[in-house]
């Protein structure tokens, strides 16, 4: 699949969020709140599960199983950035605390954090896919097989796939500080985006990823 028709078929996808108002609406009032909205999240990978076999958005249902399954990508989010993170909040303590030569120690050990982070956030993407493909939260943390899923969709493929979709979130969060109405929009696009953002990076691992198992 050409990456133009990735995006193009994973927003006429997200746009059928519109159709059913009741669900988009339940889907905003549990993004706003803390530790709930983990529902969904749990929903964007019934969304990744259900991609690209079903054409048709996933039933807005089962609220407790979404949310464990939200837990584990957050979960998995947080120990892909915990190494990187402490890294670079201790060099910065350190840059902020010490001078001489404990800033060029400092420096250095972030520069080690945010290289890590960078890398990290990389594979992150298809890791969350690997998890909820396989039913499998070990399976998120399986590298040496996410990354042959990338070496085969092709890394400069994969790559500006990721652009593309940064750059649709700094769109969101540009809408999101406009004055007044800005969080709300916000907070109307964001599940929308999440739909399209899910659908498209399953899209991706499914170019990379091996032929299921016979039943």
């Amino acid at each position: 699949m050409e990456l133009s028709e990735n995006i193009g078929s994973s927003i006429d996808y997200a746009q059928k969020m519109f159709r059913d108002l009741g669900r988009l609406v339940i889907l905003i009032v549990l993004s706003i709140i803390p530790i709930v909205d983990l529902v969904v999240a749990g929903y964007l990978c019934k969304v990744i599960r259900e991609t690209p076999t079903s054409s048709e958005l996933p039933e807005l249902k089962d609220y407790l199983v979404m949310w464990v399954q939200g837990l584990k990508v957050a979960v998995a989010a947080f120990v892909y950035t915990i190494v990187p993170g402490i890294l670079i909040g201790v060099g910065a303590g350190f840059f902020v605390g010490y001078q001489g030569m404990i800033t060029g120690v400092a420096i250095v050990t972030m520069l080690i954090g945010v290289i890590l982070m960078f890398f990290l956030a990389i594979i992150l993407a298809m890791a969350i896919v690997h998890m909820v493909k396989h039913n499998s939260f070990g399976k998120a943390f399986a590298v040496g097989e996410i990354l042959a899923v990338i070496r085969k969709i092709g890394w400069g493929k994969y790559i500006l796939w990721l652009i593309v979709i940064f750059v649709c979130a700094l769109i969101l969060g540009a809408i999101s500080m406009i004055p007044l109405i800005g969080w709300l929009i916000s907070a109307i696009i964001s599940p929308v985006f999440g739909v399209f953002a899910s659908r498209s990076a399953t899209f991706m691992y499914s170019e990379g990823a091996p032929p299921a198992p016979p039943p």
